[in-house]
């Protein structure tokens, strides 16, 4: 049998994406993965063992991307996918009749994959951004990741250094 032979293709389920945590440690305010969303815990509350079962954590959450609320429970002991998160500010440089914007990182490369959200619930962000960008402010947008997927979330004006 040759080395050849004993070489496997990894594949990505999606794993790099979370960790695990005790469901009876997640706080409001944190992350977790929700019928298979990455959500914004709103609301975690836990019930009592009863005679022949685990305590329960109840956790409610709005999806970070799409705003819709989502509810599971799992006993405290067990553990439970939490998604990293993590959020970033470019610098805008322009946006595109289509949507999309063209933003500069910190070393001076271009992401231009991006488009502004177009949900209602994103609507006065939006018209704040394109407000303040029509009247030649510059400014910082901050984008949320997880799961592979990126959505802008806010903006603020640039402070000169």
């Amino acid at each position: 049998m040759s080395d050849d032979e004993n070489q496997f293709e990894q594949g990505n389920a999606g794993s790099s994406h979370t960790y695990t945590e005790s469901a009876g440690s997640l706080k409001k305010g944190g992350y977790v993965m929700l019928k298979g969303h990455p959500c914004k815990i709103t609301d975690v509350s836990t019930s009592k063992a009863g005679k022949h079962g685990h305590a329960k954590a109840s956790i409610v959450g709005k999806d970070i991307f799409t705003n819709k609320t989502y509810e599971d429970s799992a006993p405290t002991s067990h553990n439970i996918d939490v998604p990293f998160v993590t959020k970033k500010e470019y610098t805008l440089m322009d946006i595109q009749g289509d949507g999309f914007v063209i933003l500069m990182n910190e070393d001076g490369s271009t992401k231009e994959d991006l488009k502004l959200p177009e949900t209602e619930d994103d609507f006065n962000l939006v018209k704040e951004i394109r407000d303040q960008f029509d009247a030649g402010k510059d400014l910082l947008i901050s984008v949320l990741s997880a799961m592979g997927e990126e959505k802008i979330v806010g903006s603020r004006e640039a402070q000169d250094k």
